[in-house]
């Protein structure tokens, strides 16, 4: 649920992106956060089962971490999200804590393809906001750990469709999976695991 603490974080956040935006600051050093209007997307899936395990593959400072968190403490599920960034690991650390979010979220801080064994057994749904010429291997590890019914959303796939498209093909052609292009913010691959 998104109560006071959660709405104060999120929109200190919201300004420290647009600050760092609107300074020109370069991508590397930003926040790289999602748009609101898909951190209520995530909301929504996260709060939707019972239990939920979630893993968000790129948490940078813990924005889209919040949205999926929130959620997921609805019924009692849990959110491991994966980042690499010393810098962004400290300040994901920081902003969970003040979302009170501490007991429903856990990051395991390191590059995603080592840290991906840690993660756990079986995820109900997969947040993928990496590098985007990473997708592809990545969704290639997390695979093995989605069960019938599981969802992957892949961020980006319209703001960067040159990098992305094969990404959405591959995912479109598979008989295992059902899956679509939103056309949320900067594009969203939503993936459900059907065999």
């Amino acid at each position: 649920m998104l109560d006071e603490r959660v709405h104060r974080v999120l929109a200190r956040l919201d300004r420290e992106d647009r600050d760092e935006r609107a300074a020109g600051l370069p991508a590397t050093r930003r926040a790289r956060q999602i748009p609101s209007s898909t951190g209520r997307f995530l909301f929504a899936l996260a709060a939707s089962q019972a239990g939920i395990e979630v893993l968000e593959i790129g948490g940078s400072r813990g924005y889209s971490s919040i949205w999926l968190a929130s959620g997921a403490r609805v019924l009692g599920g849990r959110v491991t999200s994966l980042e690499s960034d010393p810098a962004k690991c400290s300040a994901w650390r920081t902003n969970v804590a003040d979302a009170g979010l501490d007991e429903w979220a856990e990051l395991l801080e390191g590059d995603a393809f080592e840290t991906l064994g840690a993660a756990g057994d079986v995820f109900d749904l997969v947040f993928l906001d990496a590098e985007k010429d990473d997708y592809e291997a990545l969704f290639g590890l997390v695979r093995p750990m989605l069960e019938p019914g599981a969802l992957v959303v892949a961020d980006n796939v319209l703001s960067h469709e040159a990098p992305l498209r094969a990404y959405s093909a591959a995912r479109q052609a598979d008989s295992t999976l059902s899956s679509v292009t939103l056309p949320l913010d900067h594009g969203l691959e939503l993936s459900v695991v059907v065999a």
